[in-house]
């Protein structure tokens, strides 16, 4: 009798045990890993960022309160924004997410995740389905009528070169007038200065280029507040947008409209566990907007 109840204690802990996992590996909404830099001589905060898959803007948010952008000190250490909630969308081919200013791809093996540029207020970047029609090595740039009549100094095509706008690497979609592309400006990527059209850095467009396929499926959100599970914990993340050309002393306001969209998300993804939000902290972190996922509620202790 003995030995057939704790047979049954150790088949109920293993289905118990699988259940659990099965549950954790589906609630996994997180990728990456915040980590530290010790700045070095003579080093600045565009050459950090890139060297670290991450836009000069994100990482200026996330260390705003402990240096000067501008005037970096040798050996202080700065956050390295590299954990990203992913966003809202079915997990599948590229997702362009306006909101983090980031791409996420979904290849058969993992998620690649680079920051892009966008288009400025003017000249917005749509949100939309599309797929992939194209790939070209040192495209050509022929010049749309609209931007011509914006900037007449331009040719009507712009051979490849350090001159092409578009970089070593376009990826068209079927979405007319928009394309994946690198960039000769890669301090412009992290910001919303582009024609409409998504830039990465060269480094990262050229690997995605490698990757990504004919047909694959892409879909442009903007969603500048996330919420996602990872090992029990529930994380919010939120996101102020970046803005180019501020006038000297201007800073950009807490995003404090964000807050209902961030109680929407929440009480979504919280379900049962609604009760035991820590709601002081949604509201400090929605104020914040550091960028980086932070956890607002625990249901495993």
């Amino acid at each position: 009798m003995q030995i057939h109840l704790i047979k049954f204690y150790l088949i109920f802990s293993l289905i118990f045990i699988f259940q659990y996992s099965v549950k954790a590996k589906e609630i996994e909404d997180i990728i990456g890993h915040i980590s530290f830099y010790k700045i070095k001589n003579d080093q600045d905060l565009i050459e950090i960022s890139r060297s670290n898959n991450l836009a000069f803007p994100e990482v200026m948010q996330a260390n705003k309160t402990i240096i000067d952008p501008w005037v970096l000190e040798s050996d202080k250490n700065i956050l390295l924004p590299s954990r990203h909630i992913l966003p809202d969308t079915s997990r599948e081919g590229i997702i362009v997410n306006k909101g983090d200013l980031r791409i996420y791809y979904y290849s058969e093996k993992k998620i690649y995740s680079y920051p892009i540029g966008i288009g400025r207020q003017d000249w917005e970047t749509p949100v939309g389905s599309a797929i992939v029609t194209g790939k070209k090595i040192n495209p050509y740039w022929t010049v749309p009528k609209s931007i011509l009549l914006e900037e007449p100094h331009w040719p009507k095509v712009v051979k490849p070169g350090p001159d092409n706008p578009l970089g070593t690497r376009a990826i068209y979609l079927s979405m007319a007038g928009y394309l994946l592309h690198g960039t000769n400006k890669p301090w412009g990527v992290g910001m919303k200065v582009s024609h409409g059209c998504i830039r990465l850095y060269p480094e990262d467009i050229e690997e995605l280029y490698e990757i990504v396929k004919m047909g694959t499926k892409v879909t442009i959100v903007d969603q500048k507040v996330k919420a996602g599970w990872q090992g029990g914990v529930l994380y919010l993340e939120v996101h102020s947008m970046h803005r180019y050309g501020l006038e000297d002393g201007e800073e950009i306001k807490p995003n404090m409209r964000h807050l209902p969209a961030a109680a929407n998300i929440l009480q979504k993804k919280a379900g049962i566990h609604i009760a035991k939000l820590d709601w002081s902290k949604v509201t400090k972190i929605v104020k914040t907007a550091s960028g980086k996922p932070e956890a607002v509620l625990t249901i495993y202790d």
